[in-house]
């Protein structure tokens, strides 16, 4: 299959901002790594989990928070992009919703990719611009409609573990499949074949 240029630069894009993404975002749970739900949550209240992390009480994840809001707004551009892209070029219609035979995908990489695409990654939005006070006081429907701040804050905790397992999952397959040609083809656009997985 040849990747599109739309398509191999938001993959870069994304994997990219994604790797900043998780180092900040563990940055942060370190300055603080206990979850709760509703509204409040700080030292001394009762948590709904308390990570495995050492917890530093350093307040100290300014650089962290700083690098999470700007890789944060580089994946939402380039996901917005590329779904535009998938639009345009009936990529989701074709490969995913309505495969032709033989589909390029079989049903849980069909089933997984539109999870990520559709559910995941908009959640993960959601969920982190609920977090925000300066948006929400514009826009309070996004933290009411999840149960307050903190119950934003353990989502969009529990949907980022989701999505690096995906990570996870869609490396261990292109290393099954040869690595150097499927990177090789996600860097320069040859013809490189699907990664399939039994079902």
């Amino acid at each position: 299959m040849r990747h599109s240029t739309l398509v191999r630069v938001t993959h870069w894009l994304t994997a990219g901002s994604f790797i900043a993404l998780t180092v900040s975002g563990v940055a942060i749970l370190l300055a603080h790594p206990r979850l709760y739900w509703g509204e409040t949550g700080a030292v001394g209240t009762p948590s709904l989990i308390d990570l495995p992390l050492p917890f530093l009480l350093t307040g100290q994840s300014g650089w962290g928070r700083y690098l999470h809001f700007l890789s944060a707004w580089i994946a939402v551009l380039t996901g917005i992009a590329y779904v535009l892209g998938g639009m345009r070029t009936r990529h989701f219609k074709q490969d995913l919703l309505r495969p032709a035979r033989p589909a390029k995908y079989n049903i849980v990489q069909r089933v997984t990719y539109i999870a990520v695409v559709f559910v995941l990654f908009p959640m993960m939005i959601w969920t982190g611009l609920a977090m925000s006070p300066a948006v929400t006081s514009v826009l309070p429907i996004l933290v009411t409609s999840v149960g307050g701040q903190q119950s934003a804050r353990t989502i969009h905790f529990i949907v980022a573990g989701l999505l690096v397992l995906f990570v996870v999952g869609h490396v261990a397959m292109v290393a099954l499949a040869g690595f150097r040609r499927q990177v090789a083809a996600m860097i320069v656009g040859g013809e490189a074949s699907v990664p399939q997985v039994q079902t």
